[in-house]
């Protein structure tokens, strides 16, 4: 079976996803491999990174989302569910809605090495994967059934400068068109106005910031102590909030 035989005739509906272009692309390649696509847009910035067809705009109520999305699945036919994160209330209820008549749902989500990689399961992600079912050994065990034959890391990986530049343009949008999208509200604890404007203050102070880590990468490195690197998630994220026990980080 081809690429395209597996494609053919499913109707993907794709929700929010990563800043940038990405999710526009990838809906390109699978409308070339057959399949229909249609992507439901919150705000102003969903609208300005799908620029294609297949746009449907949701500018009514949270509370109506649940039968909207309904009759958007029921109405197109939807096979294949596409979003980016499982736990923002939207993709929550999306979800539920999904497994309940059989769609298969995609997740895609951030991957520890950003901006380069993303994480993709079907079904649900974090402490929806069903990675969760399985004990170590058994992880062990399905991990050496597998080619783990990976690209290398490019050289200048941790360059956050296009990731913080293209979440800055999008929550530009997001703040831009309010009035057209006045019932959107993030799924973060954040307004619109302070997403952007930290997205945009981090993109400024980039430079500031690589400098402090190096000196602080020179120290530790030629401090002669042994230390510990423990990587830590973002205080906001929608996982940390509902898969963590802890309340801060």
């Amino acid at each position: 079976m081809t690429q395209t035989d597996a494609t053919t005739g499913r109707h993907f509906l794709f929700l929010q996803g990563p800043h940038g272009p990405w999710f526009h692309a990838l809906a390109g390649l699978l409308r070339a491999a057959g399949g229909k696509v249609w992507r439901v847009g919150f705000n102003f910035g969903d609208r300005v990174f799908w620029p294609g067809p297949g746009y449907i705009a949701f500018k009514d109520r949270h509370e109506a989302w649940p039968t909207t999305c309904a009759d958007l699945m029921a109405r197109h036919g939807i096979t294949d569910l596409v979003v980016y994160g499982d736990t923002r209330p939207i993709h929550a209820k999306a979800i539920a809605l999904a497994q309940a008549r059989g769609i298969t749902v995609h997740v895609f989500e951030e991957g520890y090495l950003r901006p380069y990689w993303v994480t993709y399961e079907r079904g649900g992600a974090n402490g929806h994967s069903r990675l969760m079912a399985l004990t170590v050994p058994q992880m062990q065990e399905a991990l050496a059934r597998v080619d783990l034959d990976l690209p290398d890391t490019p050289a200048t990986w941790g360059d956050m400068r296009q990731h913080m530049f293209w979440g800055a343009i999008y929550h530009g949008c997001v703040a831009l068109g309010l009035r057209a999208y006045a019932n959107f509200h993030p799924h973060r604890t954040l307004t619109v106005g302070q997403e952007f404007l930290l997205y945009l203050k981090r993109f400024f102070m980039m430079p500031v910031h690589r400098l402090e880590r190096r000196l602080a990468t020179r120290r530790i490195r030629r401090g002669g102590f042994p230390y510990h690197l423990a990587i830590l998630q973002l205080e906001h994220d929608a996982s940390f909030r509902d898969h963590s026990p802890f309340t801060t980080m």
